[in-house]
């Protein structure tokens, strides 16, 4: 009898008639006798609403609170969905995150779990229950409640897929998988049956929404393969699992991401320990660094450019005003006008041609490129936020729309 953890996104339940449906689903498991844990999202936009009212009652809300206004979005839908199960006959229980013992860090809005006691879980599961757990929240150890930041409620499956060694862990969204680009702005995208962790971490770091890059990393390192799919068809999704095609270099997706902001500190003093002690600063805000480049030496000075994500541009200037107590630097800028266009793919940084292409591409269009970084899976670049849908397009046309393009070492 196996054990699967499934996931549903906000817009699986987004209301009634959908928790219903998914209550079918859930009931069609359980009736085939797996054992069952699923997580859940809150309904459709109520995270969105939840932290509108916040901010116009309070422009910079203590962030402790804010998590503890924010997880009762994934606490109704368990709730609800406790109930919907109860109405078609399954025996279920559902539980908050703290209950179902996700133990967190403090940092609130973005904790990371630290461990997971499974032996409540366990319990009900051994009486025949389906445990129904609200995701994106867990508890810290001395009880107060946190969450997990956006798309925390993946990281929460697979966290307990991983815990509690499931089969697999389906991840129930509103598309059919992986595409090899957005759907939405490349109709001739296709599905990805069967994708590596490293690709699918990348794509998630890059922009790809469908699955978060927490969730994919656990996956990884626990060995969980996760299954995304629709909750609204049969079809089968896209398996994210151990790929061994190493030999083979392929651009495997063209991804994109509209929330990004560029920082410039102008005029940071040359000398060494600069960049560690602003990069030491950004990380005890927790805010996520992409792409840096920091300007040829000047005598005494030189320039610091780094991408962050939008949500992180509070807490980014907080951290420049607290270096500006130790450090002298003539300026920060903050600019939202940029988009970021990557292709991802397993090896491609090791073959220059592919590089060629996507910048020649890019040039094709009339796209000035800002900044650039590369890793053996990817290559990103920094470009205007107006020109990044047309970018995906030839992107997605030089390098996918002849089929997937298979590129040797030797070619």
């Amino acid at each position: 009898m196996s054990l699967v953890v499934q996931k549903y996104g906000g817009s699986s339940v987004a209301d009634l008639e959908r928790i219903r449906l998914v209550a079918r689903k859930v009931k069609k498991y359980w009736q085939e006798g797996h054992r069952l844990v699923v997580v859940v999202s809150a309904m459709g936009k109520t995270t969105d609403t939840l932290l509108s009212m916040a901010l116009e009652l309070c422009p910079l809300p203590p962030e402790r609170e804010l998590d503890m206004l924010l997880s009762t979005g994934e606490q109704v839908s368990v709730a609800l969905l406790g109930m919907a199960l109860f109405q078609e006959g399954v025996q279920a229980v559902s539980l908050t995150g703290g209950q179902a013992g996700i133990v967190t860090t403090q940092a609130h809005t973005k904790a990371k779990i630290l461990h997971i006691q499974t032996e409540r879980i366990l319990r009900y599961l051994a009486d025949g229950k389906v445990v129904v757990v609200a995701g994106f929240q867990g508890k810290t150890a001395n009880e107060d409640i946190t969450t997990l930041g956006r798309g925390g409620s993946d990281t929460t499956a697979c966290a307990l897929a991983a815990a509690l060694k499931a089969d697999f862990c389906e991840i129930y969204t509103d598309v059919n998988g992986v595409f090899t680009a957005d759907p939405r702005i490349v109709p001739q995208a296709r599905k990805i049956t069967r994708i590596a962790y490293d690709e699918m971490s990348e794509m998630a770091n890059l922009g790809a929404k469908v699955l978060q890059l927490r969730a994919v990393d656990f996956s990884q390192r626990y060995g969980v393969r996760v299954h995304v799919r629709s909750t609204f068809s049969e079809e089968e999704g896209t398996w994210v699992e151990e790929v061994s095609e190493m030999e083979e270099v392929k651009v495997k997706a063209i991804t994109h991401s509209k929330d990004v902001v560029k920082v410039v500190l102008l005029g940071v003093p040359n000398q060494p320990g600069v960049a560690a002690l602003i990069f030491k600063v950004l990380a005890e805000f927790s805010i996520f660094i992409d792409m840096i480049i920091q300007s040829e030496g000047r005598e005494t000075e030189k320039d610091v450019a780094f991408v962050i994500t939008k949500e992180d541009e509070g807490k980014a200037q907080k951290a420049i005003n607290c270096l500006k107590e130790c450090l002298s630097f003539r300026e920060a800028k903050f600019d939202d006008s940029k988009g970021k266009v990557s292709i991802v793919g397993a090896g491609i940084a090791s073959n220059p041609r592919i590089a060629y292409r996507m910048f020649d591409g890019l040039a094709r269009l009339g796209v000035n490129i800002d900044m650039i970084s590369t890793s053996n899976l990817r290559i990103s670049c920094l470009i205007p936020r107006d020109r990044v849908e047309d970018s995906v397009q030839i992107l997605h046309k030089e390098f996918l729309e002849e089929g997937e393009v298979v590129l040797r070492e030797n070619s």
